[in-house]
């Protein structure tokens, strides 16, 4: 959420911010509701003062048995007393109406962030890698796992609807195999500490990292009005939620391997087929909390860790920046890494690592304090894929298929694999 102090002192630059998302301008309106607010709180304020003033005067003119000065007083107290009430729901009011139009606004983009309107207009940050040097057709990874015997997109519509995969034998244990090969790289080389966190979480918790208000229609919710987690950055970002850090403790970096629910809302005919778009899905989730002046440097330090996976899997991809128009709500600046899929021809996103400033860490009132400094601050949090299980799945698949429409396993999986070096057709 941004700072209404902020926002007073640069209307001009929180408009031409929205105008680069392709927002209307909000300045105008803001200030409107911030004035009502101050203006009410001030008028609150004043019928306090007068009431502690009234009552000292009632004491005085007791004492000076002034009785019809002490009777215009009480009649005055009287009146301050049926009218404090409404002044008080009026500035809960006040309060909610400006905190509404807050939340719903998205985050103030870094200078260096690419203006578009959509992914058009992303940039191109590096490519690693080469596509694969085989002769044999290219596959969509629905046809290489359908033809293996061990995808199975029908069963799962019987179950559950569209939308769903039920993966058996080499290609389960293939799901499997990568998020503990992402969750071991993570914290062995990288840092990160392991959690095994809640699925499901309060309102609370999804305000904390921005899926609420604005993006109710695309989260699946309990019948206890709970809500389950659309990524694992909600249970990880929240880990800090009303807590005071010390700096010295910074940065802090989480990682967890988990199921993700997303309604998909929106999606309507795109990706239909296969495992690209799902309602459930493994990925592997990186966060860091870190101060201010260590953000930036944390976000390229993540973005590498998630190409390190690719990387060691020996899987072609391309690192974008993301336009104005295309990042996420939180994001002050996105990194979306994009693995080459041979079936469709086409780079697809596999990763999106984002720092988010302090915009989480106002919803979720999470401070630290800086060395030598009385001052409280506000921490800064990032967040990244490292990475969609499934999407590497499907990126292992089509770029590791041989030519009788066996898969290979990629070298880094070997012993995750209990030493399998190949997935064949099923007998």
């Amino acid at each position: 959420m941004l700072d209404i102090k902020w926002i007073r002192d640069n209307p001009q630059a929180l408009d031409e911010a929205l105008r680069k998302r392709s927002a209307e301008p909000m300045a105008e309106k803001l200030l409107a509701l911030d004035d009502t607010r101050r203006g009410v709180i001030q008028t609150l304020q004043d019928m306090q003062s007068r009431r502690n003033a009234a009552s000292k005067e009632i004491g005085a003119a007791m004492a000076q048995k002034n009785g019809e000065l002490a009777d215009r007083l009480k009649a005055e107290m009287a009146e301050l007393k049926e009218a404090m009430p409404k002044a008080e729901q009026q500035e809960r009011e006040a309060v909610l109406a400006l905190e509404d139009v807050l939340s719903r606004l998205p985050n103030i983009p870094f200078d260096d962030v690419p203006v578009g309107k959509d992914e058009h207009d992303n940039v191109v940050k590096h490519v690693v890698g080469q596509k694969p040097g085989w002769n044999h057709p290219a596959k969509e990874h629905f046809e290489i796992g359908e033809a293996l015997g061990y995808m199975d997109f029908e069963r799962a519509a019987k179950i559950s609807g569209a939308r769903f995969t039920v993966l058996t034998g080499p290609l389960a244990r293939l799901e499997r195999a990568l998020g503990q090969f992402m969750l071991d790289m993570h914290t062995n080389e990288h840092g990160y500490t392991e959690v095994s966190g809640p699925l499901m979480v309060r309102d609370e918790a999804m305000f904390g990292t921005g899926q609420l208000p604005k993006f109710s229609e695309e989260l699946f919710k309990t019948t206890d009005g709970r809500w389950l987690i659309p990524t694992a950055e909600v249970t990880l970002t929240n880990l800090v939620s009303a807590e005071t850090l010390e700096q010295e403790k910074l940065p802090l970096r989480f990682t967890a391997l988990t199921p993700s629910f997303r309604s998909e809302a929106g999606s309507a005919g795109r990706d239909t087929r296969g495992m690209l778009r799902q309602h459930q899905f493994w990925k592997c989730e990186l966060v860091s909390i870190t101060d201010a002046e260590s953000a930036v440097a944390e976000h390229e330090r993540m973005t590498e860790c998630a190409e390190n996976v690719l990387k060691r899997l020996g899987l072609h991809f391309r690192t974008m920046t993301l336009c104005t128009g295309d990042m996420g709500f939180s994001a002050r600046k996105t990194y979306d890494i994009e693995v080459w899929l041979p079936g469709q021809d086409a780079f697809r996103e596999i990763s999106s690592c984002s720092v988010c400033g302090d915009f989480q860490a106002r919803r979720m009132n999470a401070r630290y304090r800086g060395k030598d400094e009385k001052a409280l601050r506000f921490v800064h949090t990032l967040n990244g894929s490292g990475t969609a299980v499934g999407r590497c799945l499907i990126a292992v698949l089509e770029n590791y298929l041989n030519e009788d429409g066996s898969v290979t396993i990629p070298d880094a999986l070997i012993p995750y694999m209990g030493g399998m070096r190949r997935i064949e057709r099923a007998a």
